[in-house]
């Protein structure tokens, strides 16, 4: 069965199906809050299974008939031009085309746009796509934007559907214009029967547009933020996956994939995938160390050039967290162990690391590495 079975674990796409890994409480409370039109923002860092949660979300909800999602991801928007077409594709993809049926008539609800949509019809498909072209006052993209937000809602009352209007990576809506918040806001505001979710991995911006009383977003939708997924949970899961395709693992072995990897969600899919690939029949000490050296050499190219380009300073706290985890830079017992220059240095070094979530804190004054595989690359190749 091993022989042709193909490999359970997937990383770098969205987990599907019986790749999701659990996350069963997390995953009520999001279906929940998306019946019942709360806004809800979910904080998590890159690579966690922001997606992949709301993916399984909306599939949960799209086969009950409950909600009808449209999605954009604005870390694919470097205009308002862009996410005026992104807007326009999802409401049309995620909403009026499953209310309205008919393409075309689904297609004249953006009639009424200040500046209208190119639509292209794809020969081989049918399907429509639409596209801004840019060079208009930057007053009539604003315009089109607040009639885009305005929409779901709209279709939503005219055929008494719940919608919700899904934004990935939302702390990027500042790169494009740091007044469309407070549009979007206002806008927002007005329509209690449609869920917004918010998601993003920029813990710093996020927490400030949600948090800050200053920000438009201010306390504007529920929080929850996606932490590690439990190691039994994991394990169990890791086990199951393992055993679906013939091939076993001892509970050994995947208390050791999740000890490298720290639970991280990617990390671990990533290391089983090799793990899995490495493995006959039963998982063995050899197994794991080729699989651990498939994940660093794969990784490699990536962790060169992130030593490459931080300062020493930085690369001297990376040195002593992989040889000490889940230490306290700060304090002068550990900087006299490690060689660690003055307090201050270590503080902005530690900041930085933190930002660029190559590093994440561990209760007060505790710092540990958090980027997948990062600590024992460092511990083999930067030592």
């Amino acid at each position: 069965m091993s022989a042709t079975a193909d490999n359970p674990f997937n990383f770098g796409d969205l987990a599907l199906d019986e790749g999701f890994t659990d996350r069963e409480q997390e995953l009520a409370e999001l279906t929940a809050d998306i019946r019942n039109g709360q806004n809800v923002v979910v904080f998590a860092p890159r690579r966690y299974g922001k997606s992949s949660l709301l993916w399984r979300a909306s599939q949960e909800l799209a086969a009950r008939d409950e909600a009808l999602i449209a999605q954009v991801d604005l870390m694919r928007v470097a205009t308002k031009e862009q996410l005026a077409a992104k807007l326009s594709q999802a409401i049309y993809d995620g909403i009026a085309s499953p209310i309205l049926r008919v393409r075309d008539r689904a297609a004249q609800i953006f009639e009424s746009l200040r500046v209208r949509p190119t639509v292209t019809v794809e020969p081989m498909t049918g399907n429509f796509s639409f596209s801004f072209s840019a060079g208009h006052a930057g007053a009539d993209v604003d315009a089109t934007l607040e009639r885009l937000f305005e929409l779901p809602a709209e279709l939503a009352a005219e055929r008494k559907r719940r919608v919700a209007v899904v934004f990935d990576e939302f702390q990027e809506v500042i790169a494009l214009d740091q007044r469309l918040p407070a549009l979007m806001r206002a806008v927002f505001q007005t329509q209690p029967h449609v869920s917004h979710v918010y998601l993003g991995s920029k813990r710093s911006m996020m927490h400030a547009l949600f948090n800050d009383v200053n920000e438009p977003f201010w306390r504007s939708a529920r929080q929850m933020e996606l932490g590690p997924i439990p190691a039994a949970e994991f394990a169990a899961f890791v086990r199951r996956r393992f055993e679906s395709t013939g091939k076993r693992i001892e509970e050994r072995f995947a208390s050791e994939v999740l000890r490298i990897t720290g639970c991280h969600p990617y990390g671990t899919q990533e290391l089983s995938y090799a793990l899995w690939s490495e493995t006959d029949v039963d998982v063995t000490d050899v197994a794991m160390e080729r699989a651990l050296d498939r994940v660093l050499r794969a990784e490699n190219a990536h962790f060169t050039y992130v030593w490459d380009t931080i300062p020493r300073t930085q690369r001297l706290v990376l040195q002593a967290l992989a040889a000490e985890p889940a230490g306290r830079p700060m304090s002068e017992e550990y900087r006299m162990r490690h060689g660690l220059p003055a307090a201050s240095s270590i503080q902005r070094a530690l900041g930085d690391l933190v930002d660029a979530e190559l590093v994440a804190r561990h209760g007060r004054g505790s710092y540990a590495i958090f980027e997948p595989f990062l600590a024992e690359w460092v511990r083999r190749f930067a030592a």
